[in-house]
């Protein structure tokens, strides 16, 4: 059975055990909240006997990188956890020019990422993010719109990891969870622009294909017309955000006029008296 886990063959200790986690979650081949195999199985796979795997799990969790849930597993913990904290999440949010930073960011490291990634993707790397693309053509071709957008996030995760780097990878990540989370923009308004989501796939698209053929500097250059792409498409859902929201005031003022006039002229028409015949 394939696995992520390889036997211990030497030195089976819990010391091995742990580095052995520790690199699948720095590499990260275990995420946030992934839950780990069950102990009887796990210490078969790593070729350990029980008790030491149990050191080393304490171990492990004695150092934030896992918890255990009653009755629901050991999982990685929030390793990569909050950029900012709730407050300053809500500042941002309030002001426009976080979101222009905050793209300007992303322009910059991903560009770093997607040049990397069509430096050092494995094989097994351009087959992930081929799978991805086949996912998210399909959501786009059965206008599944939700998972069109879900895919979006995943993609460019898979292009952090095809990087291999470390730092690199768990900054997007947090960059990313973010992204996730609109707390900068919404992605669902801008998906909903004109011929947004054709660009958007094309985009994408052009990412793969340049990591795929080992092109670092068209990889780049994708990365950075996919970001100038979503700074223009943001700022105009924003300005038609905008427009929406006044023309439906003015609709709701003129609906709201026109039924006081309405009443106005009810009134008016039950007061008024009839004409006496004669003089």
């Amino acid at each position: 059975m394939s696995t992520i886990y390889s036997r211990i063959e030497q030195g089976r200790t819990a010391d091995a055990v742990v580095r052995q986690i520790e690199a699948l979650i720095l590499e990260g081949v275990l995420r946030d909240g992934d839950r780990l195999p069950g102990e009887r199985e796990l210490a078969a796979r790593m070729n350990v006997s029980r008790p030491i795997l149990r050191d080393a799990l304490k171990a492990l969790e004695g150092r934030g990188l896992l918890v255990s849930r009653q009755g629901g597993g050991t999982h990685v913990a929030d390793v990569v956890g909050e950029v900012f904290t709730e407050p300053m999440r809500a500042l941002i949010a309030s002001h426009p020019k976080a979101t222009a930073d905050y793209l300007e960011y992303r322009r910059e490291i991903e560009a770093v990422a997607a040049e990397m990634a069509a430096r050092r993707a494995t094989e097994a790397d351009k087959a992930l993010l081929a799978d991805i693309i086949q996912r998210m053509e399909h959501a786009h071709a059965t206008a599944d719109f939700a998972t069109e957008v879900e895919i979006d996030v995943e993609f460019h995760h898979a292009v952090g990891e095809c990087a291999h780097n470390f730092v690199l990878l768990h900054t997007l990540r947090s960059c990313y969870r973010l992204l996730a989370d609109g707390v900068f923009y919404n992605r669902a308004r801008i998906y909903d622009l004109p011929g947004a989501r054709e660009a958007l796939l094309a985009q994408h698209s052009a990412i793969f294909r340049a990591i795929r053929d080992g092109d670092p500097a068209a990889a780049r250059k994708a990365s950075v017309d996919h970001i100038a792409y979503v700074e223009k498409a943001s700022a105009q859902a924003e300005r038609t955000g905008e427009w929406e929201r006044v023309a439906g005031l003015r609709l709701r003022q003129r609906m709201e006029k026109n039924t006081q006039s309405a009443r106005s002229r009810g009134r008016l028409a039950g007061t008024k008296r009839p004409a006496q015949a004669g003089s």
